[in-house]
């Protein structure tokens, strides 16, 4: 009997001694835990710092990467710089209504005439208008987008004569037929002249959804202010509302 007290009195001292213990141990944990945090933080902190170190003694051995990375710096800020203007410059041709004779047109030449249908294009509100003309051009000299999301494709054909000169035919328009949409993109799909366009060459671009731009339609939408699409029929549907309606 006393043998079997004593034995239970010390299990329960056992028992008591651990239950006290285990608080003990679990703020042990907590701390190796927070000590564990510490040191991960100390160590990304000094592979942060070498690799820094590591990167400043490289730039400084090859110091040639800090001045090309500054020109690059200058270039995009120069760049950024020129759009701004540009785009003022614009806005105040657009403002003031550029306008163009035909005697004018005549007298320039073929690209200074692409670059003039560019700008008048800019005038009627296309930011982006741009002159694409040149040797592999795939039938465009002028890409634009309108304000209302329509890309537009033109081909140019001056003519020195005007409209005593060579007219534009069916032939002039294959290339603008069968690159204007594929290649291009284009929505609007235009063969622009100062010179004539013969029926032969009317009648296919209205089988071929193109339009055309005579002496006659040219000198309207040089010399005035409506827009192109305005002054063209069967002109695609916006893809969406204008911005200046």
């Amino acid at each position: 009997m006393a043998r079997a007290a004593y034995g239970g009195l010390l299990a329960c001292a056992e028992g008591l001694v651990s239950g006290r213990r285990r608080p003990v141990r679990r703020s042990r944990r907590r701390k190796n835990q927070q000590l564990e945090q510490v040191l991960l933080a100390a160590f990304a902190a000094t592979v942060v710092l070498s690799l820094a170190a590591a990167a400043l003694r490289w730039l400084a051995e090859h110091p040639w990467v800090v001045v090309l990375a500054v020109l690059a710096a200058a270039g995009a800020g120069g760049a950024w710089m020129w759009r701004r203007r540009e785009a003022a410059r614009w806005e105040q041709v657009r403002a003031q209504g550029l306008r163009f004779a035909l005697e004018q047109l005549d007298r320039l030449h073929h690209t200074q005439f692409e670059f003039a249908v560019r700008d008048l294009m800019h005038r009627d509100g296309c930011a982006d208008a741009q002159r694409v003309g040149g040797r592999g051009d795939n039938g465009a000299d002028v890409k634009a987008t309108d304000p209302y999301g329509r890309r537009w494709v033109i081909q140019c054909k001056h003519r020195k004569a005007g409209w005593s000169g060579k007219p534009v035919g069916t032939p002039d328009l294959h290339v603008l037929n069968g690159t204007g949409r594929q290649i291009h993109g284009g929505d609007v799909l235009v063969m622009l002249t100062n010179g004539r366009i013969t029926s032969n060459a009317v009648d296919f671009a209205k089988d071929q959804r193109l339009h055309l731009v005579d002496r006659r339609v040219l000198a309207d939408w040089a010399a005035g202010s409506r827009p192109l699409w305005e002054l063209l029929r069967a002109v695609p549907p916006p893809r969406r509302q204008s911005p200046l309606s």
